[in-house]
């Protein structure tokens, strides 16, 4: 009797796990569509939804709004800069997304196996990076040595008969005048108005006015400013940066200076100030105020992330992650793939070499002006940039390549 029971116990579970097995889940999509799944697992939930899920299709894109490029951080693929994204692939892969009439999500991978991990899952929808050959079995190559998972053969198809031979080499050229030109459009004024009656520019009652919010002396808030936008608060830059110290759009509404004052000369320096404050408070690990200041210079310039990313990198060789000069290093190595690709990196490839110049000049600036106000104009000196090698840094070098051309009016003499 007891046999029996037992065996009628083991017959009724396998016919439990059999209809269990047997069991058809619908999947609701986003866009509305259903995806049925056979299986369920102990649970009871689906089996395999992340196969159900994981094969987009061209009109599920378009349906959604929204095509998702994974890639890797470079100079190549993509990067921020000054709050606007660039990579000869990434502006390729936005001009696909307008022709399919979607917007571009880029997420940004950590490898090239957690890039293609996502791709089969279905976390994203194109690879815009070239592949090895090994990498791309089981996909589908397109476009500029891209990829898309093996059922997006319509995107495929799209991408092939859209791309054009020479679009990837179009956006370099276009990247490069980008990086090569003047960034920023304004009208170069004198880098000082006259040493012997102490003023440096017009804008010096702004200076003294906002230093204090800053957290600065008002000569190192002149010496910035002209960095910025040489006295001009017209200039604005093509990445939207606006007025005497160039702020983002972005950064206006964080700041809380409205839109259509972003070219006001004291609304613009007065949330530059804010910014300053804000950006030293962040470096309150770093004790010396001097120092301090040259990092809050760095990350007004490159963000303050790559600047923990280039501390991150100075701890891990020994170097001491609150100096300045230690930290520089780092920050122009953050354009080599060895370092932006470090596992203590965390938001990828920096343009360092340009804020390496920018703290040099402005604390080069800032002691000029301060000679040349306590002297009364009796020297006669330009500030020089520096030509750093960032993919191989060893140290500065002389450049006659200054990062603004300076001319004969924009020599200190005595008025």
């Amino acid at each position: 009797m007891r046999s029996f029971i037992i065996d009628s116990i083991v017959l009724a579970l396998c016919v439990l796990v059999a209809s269990c097995k047997e069991k058809t889940t619908t999947i609701v999509t986003p866009w509305g569509t259903t995806v049925e799944t056979e299986g369920t697992d102990e649970q009871g939930t689906a089996a395999d939804t992340t196969s159900a899920n994981s094969h987009y299709t061209l009109s599920d894109i378009q349906e959604g709004g929204e095509m998702i490029m994974l890639t890797l951080s470079g100079p190549d693929t993509y990067y921020d800069y000054h709050g606007k994204a660039l990579g000869a692939h990434y502006m390729v892969c936005e001009k696909l997304a307008q022709h399919l009439g979607v917007m571009l999500r880029v997420d940004v991978c950590k490898d090239t196996a957690d890039m293609v991990r996502r791709l089969r899952n279905g976390e994203g929808d194109i690879i815009a990076f070239p592949l090895k050959r090994k990498d791309q079995v089981g996909f589908i190559k397109c476009g500029p040595e891209w990829t898309v998972g093996k059922n997006s053969k319509e995107l495929a198809k799209i991408v092939r008969a859209w791309y054009k031979q020479n679009m990837l080499a179009d956006a370099q050229r276009q990247e490069k005048t980008i990086l090569s030109t003047g960034i920023v459009t304004r009208r170069i004024y004198p880098v000082m108005l006259s040493a012997g009656k102490g003023q440096i520019s017009n804008y010096d009652n702004l200076f003294r006015k906002y230093s204090s919010v800053a957290g600065v002396d008002w000569i190192m808030l002149a010496a910035q400013c002209y960095q910025e936008s040489c006295f001009d608060p017209k200039a604005h830059s093509w990445a939207g940066a606006c007025g005497l110290m160039q702020i983002m759009p972005s950064t206006a509404d964080h700041l809380g200076l409205p839109r259509d004052q972003m070219y006001s000369p004291e609304a613009n320096v007065a949330a530059a100030a804010r910014l300053l404050r804000e950006l030293q408070n962040s470096f309150r690990d770093v004790g010396s105020p001097a120092e301090r200041m040259k990092f809050a210079l760095a990350a007004y310039n490159g963000g303050a992330f790559h600047i923990r990313d280039a501390m991150a990198l100075t701890k891990k060789h020994g170097g001491i992650p609150q100096r300045w000069d230690d930290v520089k290093r780092y920050v122009l190595l953050l354009a080599n793939a060895q370092y932006y690709r470090d596992p203590v990196v965390k938001y990828g490839y920096m343009r360092g070499s340009e804020t390496a110049n920018y703290v040099d000049m402005i604390i080069q600036r800032h002691a000029q002006y301060r000679e040349a106000l306590r002297t009364g104009g009796k020297v006669v000196s330009t500030v020089k940039s520096k030509k750093y090698d960032a993919e191989n840094f060893y140290g500065p070098t002389s450049s006659a390549a200054a990062a603004h051309r300076a001319t004969k009016k924009n020599k200190w003499r005595k008025e």
